[in-house]
């Protein structure tokens, strides 16, 4: 290895392959090295989601365990662009939970540098920025300093939806994504006026559920540690653990509050459901009673499709002649589920979304040979808190004659993002595309304007017809919910047109 004092003292000369000129970077003098001997070494890494090597100088004569300079190569899908390879040469940091967040780095950036939707990455230098970040973590002595320092690299993009996720919060998304998680079935926050743990609710059929805890029950304790100040995030961890282990909580019981029990807990294999689904009776105008299938999706997790199919056949075996599908509230999430679910409403080859990659080329995803599970009537609900992959289904089926959309108009988010688990545990996601729905319709910061709008005027035309038509000590608590009556109103006007979806 060269005299890297050198190197660093005013300037560092970074060859890059890439048929431009050597880059020179000005480095401040207080990044002076010593002389270094080093032996090279190999780490094996995930770069730009593919494997690559990163390359770094492993001992000093100085006995430090840290590198003295790294170095990643970045090689793009293409074969023949494999000799457009990228060497930059670092400084690496003496203290090793920063050296770590350094190749946590290089491979955020790689990821960005080949994915990010937008070529000109906001109008930068994206190479450029990779240094000034490197050269600005190199003094810290913190990894949470670190990080700090990605997330400036990334906010540079403009994009708030490319962005870096801790290794605890991305635990956090994959048991949201996943459906599933090792546990007791609670699900905890914090109420905000006194700071306690309290139960929102117990997953049916749970370990918690089985022992009697309840919505609003207040933690006190887990495996005998005190809970004061502690957050339901670090609280849902303790509670968390491998299938067959056991964890012992203490709970003020919500009605007396006052009476505190220890209880042992099982923790299980426990399924997170984004689904639920109810039957609504429901009497048309000319008297006749039917039935309306209602669905609520909330998240589209990896189970959502195969939940949601689940739930169409069951309504189907009941006799519904209608449904309403609920994506209020409802995020988005994967957006494979998205387009599985807007199958199962559709028949032929239709468009379900159209996608415009980096380079503004338009790709079209289309069903193949596609049979709809029903063709009976549908209303989707939305709203404000509708997004991502809700506006792709509520696009998919809506732009496709299939559905009435209900509600208010949605978020607006049209854009897509790849997600990639980096080495350290931590995940990157990466805006990767634009879509736009099938007839060709913007929804990016512009959302979805539903064909019926929950407004004043409709709420009191569909009460009036509720009141005339239901049973009033019969009427659920779904059936009292506004929108719902508008969509019910919907499918009657649909009904009296004598067409079917």
């Amino acid at each position: 290895m060269k005299n890297l004092s050198q190197n660093f003292d005013v300037r560092a000369k970074i060859p890059l392959k890439l048929g431009k000129p050597t880059w020179e970077v000005l480095f401040p003098r207080r990044l002076w090295f010593p002389t270094w001997t080093c032996e090279e070494k190999k780490l094996k890494a995930k770069c730009c989601g593919r494997e690559g090597w990163i390359e770094s100088a492993g001992k000093s004569a100085f006995g430090f365990g840290v590198s003295a300079a790294l170095f990643c190569s970045v090689f793009s899908h293409s074969p023949a662009a494999l000799a457009e390879s990228l060497t930059v040469a670092f400084p690496v940091s003496r203290a090793p939970e920063v050296n770590a967040v350094q190749r946590t780095l290089v491979e955020a950036w790689g990821l960005i540098r080949e994915t990010f939707v937008d070529p000109t990455f906001n109008h930068q230098d994206w190479d450029l920025k990779l240094q000034q970040t490197m050269v600005e973590m190199f003094p810290l002595n913190s990894a949470d300093a670190a990080y700090t320092k990605i997330r400036g690299m990334l906010s540079t993009l403009g994009d708030p939806f490319t962005r870096i996720i801790s290794p605890k919060e991305y635990q956090g998304f994959r048991i949201g994504s996943d459906g599933n998680l090792q546990g007791v079935g609670l699900f905890i926050n914090v109420e905000p006026r006194t700071g306690h743990l309290i139960v929102l609710s117990c997953i049916d059929g749970s370990p918690a559920a089985r022992a009697g805890i309840h919505q609003g029950d207040e933690l006190i304790e887990i495996n005998g540690e005190r809970l004061d100040g502690i957050d339901s995030e670090t609280a849902a961890q303790r509670l968390r653990g491998n299938a067959g282990t056991t964890v012992t909580v203490k709970v003020k019981d919500s009605g007396t509050g006052s009476y505190i029990r220890e209880v042992k807990l099982p923790r299980e294999l426990i399924k997170l459901s984004p689904i639920s689904s109810a039957i609504i009776p429901h009497r048309s105008p000319d008297g006749h009673l039917t039935k309306t299938g209602y669905v609520k999706l909330s998240a589209f997790s990896q189970t959502a499709a195969e939940d949601m199919r689940n739930a169409i056949q069951e309504l189907e075996n009941q006799g519904v002649h209608s449904y309403i599908l609920d994506l209020r509230n409802n995020p988005g999430g994967l957006v494979k589920a998205g387009l599985d679910v807007a199958q199962m409403w559709l028949d032929g080859d239709e468009t379900l979304v159209n996608t415009i990659d980096r380079d503004g080329n338009m790709l079209p995803i289309n069903m193949v040979n596609g049979h709809a599970i029903t063709h009976d009537p549908l209303v989707v609900i939305v709203n404000e808190g509708s997004a991502s992959a809700s506006e792709i289904l509520a696009g998919a089926l809506h732009d496709n004659g299939r559905a009435i959309l209900v509600g208010h108009k949605t978020f607006g988010k049209g854009k897509i993002q790849s997600v990639t688990e980096l080495h350290d545990g931590s995940a990157l996601f990466v805006t990767v595309a634009k879509y736009l729905s099938p007839a060709l319709h913007d929804i990016d910061q512009v959302g979805i304007t539903p064909d019926v709008q929950c407004t004043t005027e409709m709420l009191n035309s569909a009460k009036e017809i509720s009141s005339s038509t239901k049973d009033k000590a019969s009427v659920s608590s779904l059936e009292a919910d506004s929108c719902i009556m508008v969509a019910e109103h919907a499918l009657d006007m649909e009904e009296s047109k004598g067409t079917a979806s």
